[in-house]
């Protein structure tokens, strides 16, 4: 038996919400309902927020979340060339869930600077702290890595380093010109920091020629202060309208979706990107690390994401990868090549000398 204790919102209005924000207002009404329990003729009652049925089911993953564990013989091969080489990927770092895929197809996306950030943005698993010194030799061992695997396209990605002057830029630089004499073959995304809005650091990334340069927006600007403490989602819209300025590389970016945002501020951050010019899109489920990091808000469904698809489709976004287990680095190949195929971004500003 359940009972209702509370004024419900006027039917009109919720009816001509998005199907995402009629969820989030059920889910408010069900924790003002109560659960009558009868166990051998006595009642209980109870809030369904705080009901053995509620926990249970809230602690359950949906089916589209699950994935088959990692452990073949590709994945144990880079796991040990990863080790072997002393290198970092953000795919462990991060606690990835795609990583059984990704490393049983050879493919990682790997993570310089070290292991340890000095950010401690609230969604994300890498550690936190004073990290050690710039190990120098770093590019070398990637390049390595790259050419052994015989990748035909990488990601480098890093920890944020905010005590350096040019936030590792001159790192991120070394390990692409590596990259370039070892394995000339080989297309490069990078995706980097904000550089603490350090723009000469962002021009000599930019200089060393990578294919793709990725800086993740993450979320929607209202969520900044939990999810990105010592961000701001002006500088991220800032630095891709800059290098897709400075550059001849598409610029992408990326959010999680399911920690606390409407649908309306996803589109109008969409919006925000197809703005700025960005060319690649991907949007994914978030998922908590642990009980010490933001919480899951919802589990989006994939429907929802089939449509926020083909919502930034329709504002001239040139490939986006959407759906729950979408991460910044999945499928990264494909969006090269459809970059390559599909010739100059129609959203490419033009500079003062052209």
């Amino acid at each position: 038996t359940i009972s209702y204790t509370s004024s419900c919102p006027n039917f009109e209005q919720i009816v001509n919400l998005a199907a995402t924000d009629r969820r989030r207002i059920f889910v408010d009404l069900l924790s003002r309902c109560y659960v009558v329990a009868r166990t051998s003729g006595v009642e209980t009652v109870q809030p369904v927020a705080s009901s053995s049925l509620e926990r249970s089911a809230r602690g359950r993953l949906p089916p589209w979340l699950k994935v088959k564990a990692p452990g073949d013989a590709g994945y144990r091969e880079l796991k040990r060339l990863v080790g072997g080489l002393r290198l970092n990927t953000v795919c462990e770092s991060a606690r990835c869930p795609n990583v059984g895929e990704c490393w049983s197809q050879g493919t990682a996306t790997f993570m310089i600077l070290g292991d340890v950030c000095t950010r401690s943005c609230g969604f994300c698993a890498i550690k936190t702290g004073r990290p050690a010194e710039l190990d120098e030799d770093e590019p070398r061992r990637v390049a390595e890595a790259v050419a052994r695997l015989g990748l035909r396209h990488a990601v480098i990605t890093s920890v944020n380093r905010d005590e350096l002057t040019d936030g590792g830029a001159r790192i991120f630089a070394r390990t692409l010109e590596e990259l370039r004499r070892r394995c000339p073959a080989t297309t490069v995304e990078v995706l980097i920091p904000d550089f603490q809005g350090n723009w000469d650091a962002l021009e000599l990334v930019l200089a060393a020629r990578p294919e793709i340069l990725n800086h993740n927006i993450e979320t929607v600007p209202r969520l900044y202060h939990i999810m990105r403490p010592q961000a701001r989602y002006e500088r991220s819209l800032e630095l891709l309208d800059r290098a897709l300025r400075t550059g001849p590389a598409p610029t992408k970016s990326g959010m999680m979706l399911g920690a606390g945002e409407i649908r309306q501020e996803t589109e109008q951050s969409i919006r925000d990107l197809a703005a700025v010019g960005c060319s690649i899109l991907t949007l994914g489920q978030y998922l908590s690390p642990s009980s010490q990091h933001v919480q899951v808000d919802r589990y989006v469904h994939p429907d929802e994401f089939v449509e926020l698809r083909d919502f930034a489709l329709g504002l001239g976004f040139r490939h986006v990868e959407s759906g729950p287990m979408v991460r910044s680095s999945y499928h990264a190949e494909r969006q090269v090549d459809d970059m390559v195929t599909a010739g100059p971004s129609p959203h490419r500003h033009m500079t003062d000398a052209e």
